[in-house]
């Protein structure tokens, strides 16, 4: 049997390497080879990059997808979606949920992977019904974990109740990288027996098993896998997708990929990557004490810098011992947006001020009180007590509670874009979904639009490195040198020491100027 390829390098690949930064004019030119290659989706929207395309990038989302449908017609386009959270942070209503997915069929998207934080099916099923009722491919979601409350038959449970939701495909998703070899053996033999459903493999390279487990998941029958191409793999990330290809080869689970076409795609983002240095974590090889702490690939980028901006950086351990104690007072639950970043912040909060839950954050307190969905085993009862303040723990599907707000949020979107002298899109639908997922960053955007001093400026490549002491000085003097088209008058000392004495004038470029 043939294995299909996802690659993750347009979405998932730059969240977990370098905080979901990826622009749409670096996607763009490598676009046409991406799709030439034969993969059986590409994974290019959704998760982070939402947010992070109206918070930091100035992006509008949806073009961001319509382009990239309109440069890669070939090849299906995938997105994560986070069920009734769709891709934002909190539950939002059914009538909100059907129109986004309806949207994004429309704007180009082919494969939805849902899957909800809690792993509660009740918190998918919108979702997917949508995605089929439009047309689209559902793929519903097992997100991985590991703690006393999880075995083999939790997961063959919720293969179950996803099928009875209405599924086309099961995604493993491993987050964490801390699905075992043998333990991917079993999981995927064991649904393989019991389930005639397609099922898909995600796993996160952080712990050094994925490309492991990856092999062990494709032997037992698992019928697609998640990759990256190799310049964007690794680390916090995926296992590299020639890798997978190169080992595969002439096997009867033979890929099919041209490993050189996949060459020349990473040599791309090999050049493309240095401009984004400074997103990047700290992670070289593997960290095992994510085997304990579970924390996902792009969460240990965030907690990293929530501690530095606090001074702190020398918790990061701290943390990770902390993150645990907080998951098991939260009844077990995954740690997967928006679960692992409730649970980092309180176990930050509970570091930093140096006593457990001296401050319970409003997240946490929601997570305690039911908000969230069901838990794999109760929450703690007397931090339950304390947020519940004797009130009662919702017990029906979270979203439930919820009355329509599609109409409203629209009558406001368009009160404010008057207001404000707005021009909304021409679907302005989509401009009002924007809003309604993160209603101030998401207006913020809308205002500055056309306005790219609103939002972070162009990455730009590192500056050149001084120049280590030669073995053998050189002679004194003085020199123009260029660096990546820019001239610097340089002095070398008697001794091979190398400082820069100021910046020459432009060197004239061999491109031609742009309009």
């Amino acid at each position: 049997m043939t294995i299909a390829i996802t690659d993750v390098v347009l979405r998932d690949a730059h969240q977990s390497l370098f905080a979901t930064r990826l622009r749409l004019d670096d996607m763009l030119p490598i676009a046409a080879a991406l799709d030439d290659v034969g993969y059986g989706s590409l994974e290019c929207w959704g998760g982070a990059t939402f947010d992070a395309c109206i918070r930091f990038l100035g992006e509008d989302p949806w073009l961001r997808l319509r382009e990239l449908k309109k440069a890669m017609p070939k090849t299906p386009l995938q997105m994560l979606l986070r069920g009734q959270n769709l891709l934002g942070y909190r539950h939002y209503a059914d009538d909100v949920v059907e129109r986004f997915v309806e949207r994004a069929v429309k704007n180009g998207m082919d494969v939805f992977r849902v899957f909800d934080a809690m792993n509660d099916p009740r918190n998918m099923k919108a979702a997917l019904q949508a995605v089929r009722s439009h047309g689209a491919h559902a793929q519903g979601t097992l997100s991985y974990t590991t703690s006393p409350a999880h075995t083999l038959q939790t997961w063959l449970d919720l293969t179950e109740q996803l099928l009875e939701t209405g599924v086309d495909s099961i995604a493993i998703k491993d987050m964490s990288g801390i699905l075992t070899p043998m333990a991917a053996y079993e999981l995927v033999s064991e649904i393989k027996k019991r389930f005639d459903v397609r099922l898909h493999l995600h796993c996160h390279a952080t712990t050094g098993m994925a490309e492991m487990a990856l092999l062990k998941a494709i032997e037992a029958g698992v019928d697609g896998v998640d990759t990256a191409i190799s310049s964007m793999s690794a680390t916090y990330g995926h296992p590299a997708t020639e890798a997978l290809v190169a080992t595969l080869a002439g096997t009867k689970y033979d890929t099919g990929l041209d490993i050189l076409k996949l060459e020349n795609i990473a040599a791309y983002f090999r050049e493309v990557r240095k401009k984004y240095h400074a997103f990047e974590g700290q992670l070289k090889g593997y960290d095992s004490r994510i085997l304990v702490a579970q924390v996902p690939g792009g969460m240990l980028t965030n907690l990293e810098s929530q501690l530095k901006q606090q001074n702190a950086a020398d918790k990061l351990d701290q943390v990770l011992a902390e993150i645990p104690r907080v998951r098991e007072d939260l009844g077990f639950i995954p740690l997967v947006t928006p679960t692992s970043q409730i649970v980092g912040t309180q176990a930050v909060l509970n570091v930093l001020t140096g006593e457990r839950y001296k401050t319970i954050a409003k997240e946490t307190a929601g997570i305690l009180k039911g908000e969230y969905g069901h838990t794999p085993v109760p929450v703690n009862a007397a931090l339950q007590a304390r947020v519940l303040e004797g009130g009662a723990p919702v017990t029906c599907r979270p979203a439930d509670l919820l009355k329509p707000e599609l109409a409203e949020l629209e009558a406001d979107v368009r009160r404010q874009a008057q207001e404000k002298g707005i021009t909304l899109a021409g679907n302005a639908i989509d401009d009002v979904l924007t809003v309604a997922l993160f209603p101030q960053i998401g207006l913020k955007f809308l205002e500055n639009r056309n306005n790219p001093a609103a939002f972070e400026p162009l990455p730009q490549a590192e500056a050149a490195q001084p120049v280590a002491k030669a073995e053998k000085p050189a002679a004194s003097g003085i020199y123009t040198v260029e660096v990546e088209g820019k001239a610097f008058v340089v002095k070398v000392s008697d001794g091979g020491d190398i400082s820069q004495l100021t910046a020459a004038a432009p060197a004239a470029s061999s491109a031609p100027a742009t309009a």
